[in-house]
């Protein structure tokens, strides 16, 4: 991840935010690059889900409509959701270093048998701060204690008289966190010229309300019928405890999600339906199989608007940070009909539905396929990068051609000869239908490294010859093959390999 990260910098991916004031924790900027490869990759689902979205588990043609609700809404929204009453998590501070933690990533080291001794807390999945325990607690000892003989619990698992001798994770003094409680993770702001309790609002900490609160809204105006999907793109505050693993778990991201409104007794079908578009979809993408996986919630885990008996079922990616695990890329969710209920409830206003085929007035249960935008963006990343050796860039990122943030590069081999003009009237016409740049400065070489950092598939060089022969070298990036292709069959051959 190390080099993953510094390279995202150095080739214009991802920035720290207000990185020249010392940054801020859990935001990030995205740069050319990056922004080039988030859009194309929320382009993809808009075309593959909204424009064409896949046909049903019955063979016909779904309808899914476009959505971009805005970001604060009533406060009231977030009472009826839940969210005010329930969407928080548990939180530790350290009173030495005022440092945050979620306490229920927080475990901690002990010797078994031992009563009275001191206890070290680590950050559950972080080698170098399991490392770090495990070095405080032999000195303590004044041993190496063997694996068997740790004793390891949760933070949250620690009566108070134990919290009072337990070593934080970036501390050497005992007692210094605090007793875990409550931490509401919404960003909370006020609307007008004076802040009050009245004034109040928060930061959507999910995209999905918009759409409930909508949903009547688009049954009176649109030509659409249960079932049917609405979709929408947009950005989620949430004010992570410990924000973490770069784009991973920030506090401001983008999600891709659809709500199916569907009727009680076909939602057990469309859930199995969207588990497997979706699982599909990434995979399409270049995201490949070994790294995908399908697992359902425990009970435990369940939020509070799930369907009992239904669920939910993560699609998870194997990340370098997760690895040999897994980390969520998207979840798919039977909510039952609790959202739209709850809003019913809370507002006065019916949002119920008459299904005249069935002579039946309901309201209507809900499948939400919810992909993180910017998690996939990170997915992406990960599965490109290719470490080589062999190459003068040392490394290449091996993006699927159609969501690649450059798709082509246009290269005069010399800027003289007639190849500059050559190259520049190639450039234009591919520039029209895709990501294509061109470049005359430094050498073939070293142009040829900077695109397969940048994950480039297929660079065109224009050489002595073109002028005689209307024919171009054409490299692909993964396999660093080239060969001869006539100037007049490039755009198929980038229609072919690109889409």
């Amino acid at each position: 991840m190390d080099e993953l990260v510094s390279l995202c910098k150095r080739r214009g991916f991802i920035y720290p935010a207000s990185e020249i004031y010392g940054g801020i924790n859990g935001f990030w900027d995205y740069g050319p690059l990056g922004t080039a490869l988030k859009n194309n990759l929320r382009d993809r689902w808009w075309r593959d889900m909204v424009k064409r979205p896949p046909l049903g588990p019955d063979g016909n043609e779904i309808s899914i409509v476009g959505l971009d609700s805005a970001i604060i809404q009533n406060a009231k929204v977030w009472e009826a959701s839940g969210h005010v009453g329930g969407f928080n998590d548990p939180m530790v501070d350290c009173r030495e270093t005022k440092a945050r933690y979620r306490a229920d990533h927080v475990l901690c080291l002990g010797v078994k048998g031992e009563s009275g001794g001191q206890i070290y807390a680590f950050i559950e999945g972080e080698d170098d701060s399991l490392a770090a325990a495990r070095k405080k607690l032999n000195k303590y000892i004044k041993r190496d204690v063997a694996d068997d003989e740790l004793d390891t619990c949760a933070l949250t698992d620690l009566s108070a008289d134990e919290l009072a001798i337990t070593v934080g994770p970036d501390t050497k003094a005992v007692g210094t966190l605090t007793e875990p409680r409550q931490f509401n993770l919404m960003f909370e702001s006020s609307t007008g010229a004076i802040k009050s309790e009245d004034s109040k609002v928060y930061l959507r900490p999910e995209t999905a309300q918009g759409i409930f609160l909508n949903f009547g809204n688009v049954v009176d105006t649109m030509r659409v019928k249960v079932p049917f999907g609405i979709a929408q793109i947009g950005k989620a505050f949430r004010n992570e405890v410990t924000p973490r693993n770069f784009i991973f778990r920030s506090r401001e991201f983008e999600q891709m999600e659809i709500e199916w409104f569907c009727h009680e007794d076909e939602a057990e079908q469309w859930f199995e339906f969207w588990c497997d578009v979706r699982s599909k979809w990434w995979q399409s993408i270049g995201l490949t199989g070994d790294n995908i996986l399908m697992r359902k919630h425990d009970d435990d885990e369940l939020a509070h608007y799930a369907k009992e008996g239904c669920g939910t079922f993560d699609i998870e990616y194997r990340f370098p940070f997760t690895f040999p695990g897994f980390g969520e890329l998207e979840g798919v969710a039977h909510r039952g009909n609790f959202d739209l209920s709850r809003h019913q409830e809370f507002s006065k206003k019916k949002l119920s539905y008459f299904d005249q085929p069935k002579n039946e007035r309901y309201i209507p249960h809900v499948i939400e396929p919810s992909a993180g935008l910017s998690r996939g963006t990170l997915a992406l990343l990960c599965e490109a990068y290719t470490p080589d050796p062999e190459r003068a860039s040392k490394v290449y990122m091996a993006f699927h051609p159609s969501i690649a943030p450059i798709q082509a590069a246009v290269f005069p081999l010399v800027g003289k000869d007639g190849m500059p003009e050559i190259a520049h009237k190639l450039w234009s016409e591919l520039r029209e239908r895709w990501d294509v740049v061109t470049d005359i400065k430094q050498s073939i070489g070293k142009r040829y490294a900077r695109m397969d950092e940048a994950g480039c598939p297929f660079c065109f060089t224009i050489d002595g010859d073109t002028a005689s022969d209307q024919a171009v070298t054409v490299r692909h990036r993964d396999t660093q093959a080239q060969e001869r292709i006539a100037l007049d069959k490039i755009s198929a051959f980038m229609a072919e390999h690109v889409g």
